[in-house]
């Protein structure tokens, strides 16, 4: 149950912090947990890591499912858990884990209890996949005499339903955000507004439902409506459409926009999750008119939102539960949660997480927040004197406070018996309840690397044990629930943080398809959780190549670490993801993403607050980066440089050209890859913003831009090694020069004594000090001149970020993140994903997938297709959808044109990047480029940057 932590970080291929077996006291001994046979029912890094807990508990009859889409479809897809468990009797097939309907689900659910029954399972894991949240599911494994690893049906019915779960928190005293819960009770009074017509309604249906003695008992017609709504779904009815659903919550969303006019307002469906089964509508202020007109212009796109969202998931059949809520969108929001754990008597809190650095309702960024960190971090601001840091950070200190003791008394409320997760968006000094997630989430490993749970015997004290995983707590719940006294926890790092490694682009949309050939292995300090897939063939050490096919979520693994507090945390992550080599066909991940994200905070502030709204605007200037580099042509540049140095000079042109020509590649293969690599350059810009002053658009280096060279070779995972190959790292000449340069500085310096690069540039200029002689003086001046010659070629990347406000983007002394207005322009936002991620190279009377994924020619089955041959289309008109990793996503059109043919007709087709998907006539022929005209850009944006250097070219 507990490992040294050092131990468990120095050896990260074994990434777990168990002890095998428990304590010798008999009272330890009796939490033993061996007569556990669980059957695991999930995927992703979740199921690996419960395989590795249930070993180290000693729980060996444990089986997995596995779905066909992870095991036999795609070649090399094979799910990687196997490597490890390789007996077949332990592995059970089916076609997917949960069903594309509820009439799939029943049948998976009977399947997976004849698996459990047929081989000897007598519990059920389910991690936190979508099936861990089904009710339904929950109560037919209770009812089969399964012991369920994870929260009892009553808890999942009473906070994992997120209408039961606001009314729950209104009863108990916990903080809401404004909305409706209830569109789908009133969709129904709409139909039947009286105590009588709902009465006849359940006698015609015969549904068990006395409405007479819930009046009696005080029920508002509303409540009789959802008691009569529970039945029908009981019984697998519907008793309203989704259309007449739709214009409920059209007029919920007008009569909320009335009051909160300048708010966007949130779409969520009941059952959703990880981003999935929720939308987004503008607020009247982003339409032309009157108010009353753009209030109406705004709600007027629920009823097709409302559509989607219940598409995506799966609850458009007969007896579903459609319900969606109406929530206000608080738009500087940001998103924490509270890891909480219970055993249905008692709750504890276990710290917060924060969440907000999101894209699309997806987590990218995960980091602890938890009391002890921001206590040290407040009498840090403290005692440098920033009072607006400290005031933010004293808020923070009582906000997570309040949230946790919430959490617990909900958690008390619903009887968690297990673990879970209440989510809370926070806006300043006020913090508002989400939801409760009903099961363990990707980023409990966030939790549980800063606190551990110390189970103490009631009658000795001494006599304890420590949990340091979830998992093995959620086990140790299920097996001895009501016997576990209430835990205290035990703080075991001051802070940590997670990035999910995703299949994304460099604009983060889902890029199926890819195939890992190489994975550099784990580093000391880093904590991977990826399924397996880093695991190398037992017999000949090799790693394995694994097909991210796409038919589930875009995330392949979870990079962790911990810190003696935020910023060391980040800075360990930073490292892990600056050393971590990752290569493959068609491969993009998110990888340079985390790394340049990760270094934004290191170089502006650790601490500082972003909201959810931060990423794209982050993504919008990293766009704007890779546009201006684009611009740039950088041998032009490093010639016309050397030009000027040269005319400088005026004397021994030969040998001040030779000495140019050998550094040419020095310079520019760190810059050049710099340019290449938007993430890159905007993680590089971050962490050297300190190092340079930018005035009049010139560049001033604080540091020695040779220094800075050589920091750069090791931003960008370029040191020297024999064993690299040459084109990923600097090459042994060039190494060879900048090790000179830095001796010779270094010796300088050790002369001189420490000062500030302007002096000492300043008295290099000057005639010689006096522990000098004159021709030695002048000898080292040469070699300072060589040495820097050429090195302005570095201004070239500080030059990108001033042009384009790119270090405007910025942290304000409140800790809140200042972002410029242009940055949050949709056109711009659109322009720069594309700037990022190309689209792929058409025909003027084509239009390509931008993706692979699975097509759909319409919004849902029986609708008609969005567009048919002979359709003239608008700009920004829907085209298609495409499912790429469980996300269904709209595809609008580039430009205005006509279909003249429909190139793929099959709902469900499985289509890949860049075929061809309509033949079209656009209303305008596009212009291709010409060479001439590139040539004439780049010397253009190329002089631009030259004329900062002062020099002609």
């Amino acid at each position: 149950m507990k490992k040294d932590a050092d131990n468990y970080l120095a050896n990260p291929q074994v990434h777990k912090d168990r002890r095998l077996g428990l304590g010798t006291s008999a009272w330890v001994q009796s939490f033993e947990c061996s007569h556990l046979r669980p059957l695991i029912i999930c995927r992703g890094p979740i199921r690996k890591e419960a395989m590795d807990v249930f070993d180290e508990m000693g729980i060996h009859h444990y089986g997995i499912l596995l779905s066909e889409k992870d095991s036999i479809v795609y070649q090399n897809a094979l799910a990687p858990e196997l490597r490890k468990l390789t007996d077949p009797h332990r592995v059970h097939r089916v076609p997917d884990y949960s069903g594309a309907d509820k009439a799939e689900r029943e049948v998976r659910i009977r399947q997976i209890i004849n698996i459990a029954r047929a081989n000897n399972y007598n519990a059920i894991f389910t991690g936190y996949g979508f099936m861990a949240e089904d009710e339904n599911m929950v109560k037919a494994m209770e009812d089969a005499g399964l012991n369920f690893i994870g929260p009892c049906s009553r808890t999942v019915h009473q906070a994992g339903l997120k209408d039961e779960a606001k009314r729950t928190a209104l009863r108990v005293g916990v903080s809401v955000t404004p909305g409706v819960d209830n569109a789908s009770a009133l969709t129904l009074i709409k139909k039947y507004p009286s105590l009588s017509a709902l009465k006849n309604l359940a006698a015609e249906e015969k549904l068990p439902v006395d409405v007479e003695q819930l009046a009696a008992d005080g029920l508002a017609l509303v409540d009789i409506a959802d008691a009569v709504l529970a039945a029908s779904y009981a019984k697998g009815i519907d008793l309203y459409s989704i259309a007449e659903l739709g214009e409920t919550i059209r007029e919920q969303v007008m009569a909320m926009s009335r009051e909160y006019p300048s708010n966007r307002i949130r779409l969520k469906a009941i059952g959703g999750g990880g981003g999935k089964g929720q939308r987004i509508l503008a607020s009247p202020d982003a339409y032309q008119g009157d108010l009353p007109s753009r209030i109406e212009q705004a709600a007027a796109k629920a009823p097709s939102l409302v559509l989607e969202i219940l598409n995506e998931v799966k609850t458009t059949g007969k007896g579903d539960n459609k319900n969606v809520l109406v929530e206000l969108n608080i738009e500087t929001t940001r998103h924490q949660e509270i890891q909480v754990i219970g055993n249905g008597d008692w709750a504890l809190a276990m710290g917060g997480r924060d969440c907000s650095l999101q894209m699309h309702e997806q987590k990218l960024l995960e980091v602890s927040v938890i009391t002890e960190d921001l206590e040290a971090a407040l009498a840090a601001a403290q005692a440098a004197g920033n009072e607006h840091e400290a005031k933010v950070l004293a808020q923070d200190i009582v906000t997570l406070q309040k949230m946790e003791e919430e959490s617990e008394r909900f958690g008390q409320a619903v009887g968690l018996d297990s673990v879970s997760t209440f989510e809370c968006i926070v806006d300043r000094d006020k913090h508002f309840f989400m939801e409760m997630n009903t099961r363990i989430q990707v980023e409990h490993r966030v939790t549980e690397l800063c606190y551990g749970l110390r189970f103490s015997n009631p009658d000795n004290a001494k006599d304890f044990f420590q949990v340091d995983s979830l998992v093995e707590a959620m086990v140790l719940l299920a097996a001895h629930g009501p016997r576990l006294p209430k835990p205290t926890r035990q703080l075991r790092s001051q802070a940590a943080v997670e990035a999910r490694l995703n299949a994304t682009n460099q604009a983060l949309q889902p890029h199926a398809g890819g195939i890992i050939e190489k994975w550099s292995d784990p580093v000391a300090g880093e904590i991977r959780d990826d399924q397996g897939i880093s695991m190398h063939n037992p017999d000949t050490d090799v790693f394995i190549k694994y097909h991210l096919a796409g038919a589930y979520d875009s995330n392949i693994a979870l990079l962790l670490t911990t810190g003696a507090g935020r910023a060391d945390s980040y800075q360990r992550l930073a490292e892990i993801l600056r050393v971590t080599e990752l290569r493959g066909k068609d491969l993009a991940t998110n990888l340079e993403f985390h790394y340049g994200l990760v270094n934004w905070f290191i170089g502006n502030n650790i601490n500082a607050r972003p909201t959810t709204r931060f990423i794209v605007p982050y993504l919008t200037a990293v766009g704007l980066l890779k546009q201006a580099a684009n611009n740039v042509d950088l041998h032009y540049a490093y010639q016309s440089i050397c030009r000027q140095r040269i005319k400088q000079v005026a004397s021994d042109d030969a040998s001040w050209a030779q000495v140019l020509e050998r550094k040419h590649l020095l310079l520019a293969r760190p810059v050049e890859k710099l340019l290449a690599e938007p993430h890159l350059l905007a993680g590089w810009l971050s962490l050297n913003q300190k190092n340079f002053d930018l005035t009049n658009d010139r560049v001033i280096w604080r540091v020695n831009p040779i220094k800075v060279l050589a920091e750069t070779y090791h931003y960008l995972n370029m040191d020297y090694c024999a064993q690299k190959p040459a084109a990923n790292m600097i090459w042994a000449s060039d190494d060879k020069i900048l090790q000179q340069a830095l001796n010779f500085y270094q010796s300088l310096e050790n002369k001189l004594g420490a000062m500030a690069y302007s002096e000492l540039n300043a008295l290099l200029e000057s005639s010689a000090p006096v522990q000098f002689e004159p021709s030695q003086w002048q000898a080292i001046q040469a070699a300072h001149r060589g040495y820097q010659a050429g090195a302005e070629l570095l201004n070239l990347p500080a030059f990108l970020g001033q042009s384009t406000g790119y270090f405007n983007l910025a942290v304000n002394a409140d800790l809140s993140i200042h972002i410029p207005e242009s940055l949050t322009e949709p056109k711009l936002q659109q322009a720069m994903a594309k700037i990022l991620v190309p689209p792929p190279a058409a025909k003027s009377d084509e239009i390509l997938a931008p993706t692979g994924g699975m097509f759909y020619a319409r919004e849902a089955p029986g609708m008609e297709p969005f567009v048919m041959k002979g359709t003239h289309f608008s700009a920004g008109q829907p085209l298609y959808i495409v499912e790429v990793m469980k996300m269904f996503n709209k595809v609008n059109a580039p430009f205005a044109g006509t279909i003249d043919e429909v190139l793929v007709t099959d709902d469900g087709a499985i289509i890949k990047k860049g075929q061809p998907l309509f033949k079209i006539t656009p209303d305008e022929i596009r212009v291709e480029e010409s060479s001439a005209d590139a040539r004439a850009r780049l010397k253009q944006g190329t002089d631009a940057f030259l004329a900062t250097l002062g020099g002609a070219h």
